[in-house]
Formats: structure tokens, sequence, C-alpha cells
């Protein structure tokens, strides 16, 4: 699952993704204009891995993971040409989510596209651009749409018939300023709109970049009310603490007065705005979690391990996370009736261990 790192020039997009992938990136690398992206895999905070990990003391240890893509930033100011260049809605559009890194920190050193330092509207003007690339989108599908409906006939009519009514709905959305992601969308409409890479339409975690003054008090920032969240981060103090040992970090943070890194909160909210889940597998050669959507059958979970799992699958051996930590083991567990049989339609729960059984 990849998710873009986007933003207004000098938000500190680029220092967001030094603190989230511990990496050291320069953060003055796109204002040569560079277009390359930033990619990096970083493995999701997950506690339950610690403690299972001391249970069965195994070779290896592994998270899921997620992507994150630092791609070249928004125009910004008053630029006249409001369309997205074609490399950056690539890299947006290929996305499964979005980090929007929203400027909320003032430095005398560091200038503004705007001149000022103001997170809703900078935050907002976003927005509208997303909303303004998905409108033309439409607009251009719609004017190609009216042109084959008059060639069309029957069943294949009726199908271009019910695009046309979805992309007139969504275009009136658009038009009054609305994201899509704020839209009610049905599983078949969901599917039809695949295609199009619409970019209001993806899940979105606004991240404030804010300095050291405004740990405690973080702006508020009004978001859309459909797939978003918000979590405050300060760029700079995060990518330090990044760069340190666990000792040295705890020792930072207590200075700062943080009880834990808004590193963690911000990978562990962009995995479940991707609708992400863990079920966890554990053993002597590895404690490991692996990611699959919340409401992924059993069967299908099985294949995310190996595809001969899923095809020869007959049913899997589940616990509780709690229930197995308090039990130690699997062998102890089943003796306390806390380890269930599952068959192939039953649907996996975020902290499930399972142990899947099949044929091949």
């Amino acid at each position: 699952m990849k998710i873009a790192i986007i933003g207004l020039p000098n938000c500190g997009k680029t220092s967001v993704f030094n603190a989230l992938t511990r990496q050291t990136v320069e953060t003055a690398a796109f204002s040569s204009g560079r277009m390359e992206p930033n990619l990096a895999a970083v493995k999701v905070p997950d506690p339950r891995l610690q403690a299972l990990t001391a249970i069965y003391k195994p070779k290896k240890t592994t998270a899921a993971e997620v992507q994150y893509v630092d791609v070249n930033a928004f125009r910004g100011g008053e630029a006249k040409e409001k369309e997205l260049s074609p490399e950056l809605l690539g890299y947006i559009g290929a996305a499964d989510a979005l980090l929007h890194v929203v400027r909320a920190f003032d430095d005398d050193h560091v200038a503004h596209p705007r001149g000022s330092v103001d997170p809703q509207r900078d935050h907002d003007q976003v927005e509208l651009e997303l909303i303004f690339s998905d409108l033309m989108v439409i607009e251009r599908r719609l004017e190609r749409l009216e042109k084959e409906l008059r060639k069309l006939a029957g069943q294949e009519k009726e199908i271009r018939a019910d695009e046309k009514e979805l992309l007139d709905r969504l275009k009136a959305d658009l038009e009054q300023e609305r994201p899509l992601r704020d839209h009610d969308l049905s599983p078949q409409e969901e599917k039809l709109l695949r295609g199009y890479a619409l970019l209001s339409l993806k899940p979105v975690l606004v991240v404030p970049n804010i300095g050291e003054d405004r740990i405690a008090e973080p702006p508020i920032l009004k978001v859309s009310s459909g797939r978003s969240s918000v979590v405050p981060l300060s760029a700079k103090i995060e990518a330090e603490m990044a760069q340190l040992n666990d000792s040295e970090a705890a020792e930072f943070m207590e200075s700062l007065g943080i009880k834990e890194p808004a590193r963690d909160r911000v990978i562990a909210s962009s995995y479940a705005l991707l609708g992400l889940i863990s079920f966890l597998t554990v053993g002597e050669d590895e404690v490991r979690a692996w990611a699959i959507r919340k409401g992924t059958a059993a069967v299908e979970a099985a294949g995310v391990i190996h595809s001969d799992i899923q095809r020869g699958y007959i049913r899997a051996e589940v616990v509780a996370y709690q229930d197995l930590v308090q039990a130690r083991n699997m062998v102890a567990a089943k003796k306390l009736g806390k380890v269930r049989l599952e068959g192939k339609e039953y649907v996996v729960q975020d902290g499930d261990i399972c142990h899947f059984l099949f044929n091949v």
C-alpha cells in the first residue's frame, strides 16, 4: 500500500518523510525542480509483536509495512495555471491514500509561498486543487460519453448511461467544492471509478507540521467529513528523534514532555486510513504481522501468506491475541478452550493469531 505525501512548497513534506522513514533526504531536494520522488517502506508500530517475540523468542520478527512517496510540491502562490503537472498527477494517482502536510510553524528563514502562515487556508487550497483536477477528468469523460451514447444501443448503452448518471452526480459535488471522499458510493460505483484515479476520492491524513511551541496546542483544522483524519506532528523534532537510539530518544521526549513519538501515531493512522488490519502468525522461526483489508475472509487471508495455503485451505486455528498472551503458548490456549476452528468464510479480526491447515 502506497501513500503519497503532498503539500505546498516549504511546508516540510520531506522533513515529514524523513521522520516517518528514518532517512536523511536533503530537504531542499525539490527546490531544484527534480521530479523523481523519494520512496521508502516503513514498518507499522505494533506492540503486540514485541509481546509475542518475548514469548516465542523467534529467529526474526516481521512487522506489516506501508510505503510513503515524497512527491514534488504543489505550485502554491497565486499561479494562474491550476492544472497539476502530468508527472505529479501520475505519482499521486498511483497512490492508495494521501498524506497532506500543512505548514503550521513559523520560521523567518523558510519563506511561505503565500507570504504568511495560515494552516486552514493552505489546506483548503490543496484540497481545491485536487477537486479541480477531478473535475477536469470527469468533464472530459462526460464529453466522450455523450458521443458514445449517441452510437450505442441495448445493454452497452445502459451501462454507459449509468456511468454518465454517476459522473453527473459527482460533477455536481465537485462544482460545490466537495471532495469525492465525502460522497457515499456503493461498491459497484467504487469499482466503476477505480480506473479514473480520482484524487479527491482518496483517503487523506492531514498532518499539520507544527513548531516546538505548538506541541501542546496544535491548530484545529476543518477537514472533509469523509475518509480523513488529522494527526499533528513536528517534523523537525521527529526527524531528529528518528536518528537517535531508543534510550536517547526517550531522554529527548522526556525533555520535551512528549509521551510517545507522533511518528508512530501518523504511521498507525495511515495504516488504519487504508482500511488495513493485521492478523498474526507465531512460531520459533518467525513472529509476523500480515496486512489485510478489514472484512477479509480467512481463506483470502491465507492467500496473503501463500497461494498454496489458499488453494488447499481446510480450516484455521484462531486465537485472540490477549488470550494467547495470557496462556503463553498455543497448547495452553487450546487446553483453556481459547482456540477456535474457523472455516473459509470466517472474517479475520485485527489481532487474530492464525494457524492455517491446508492440503495441496
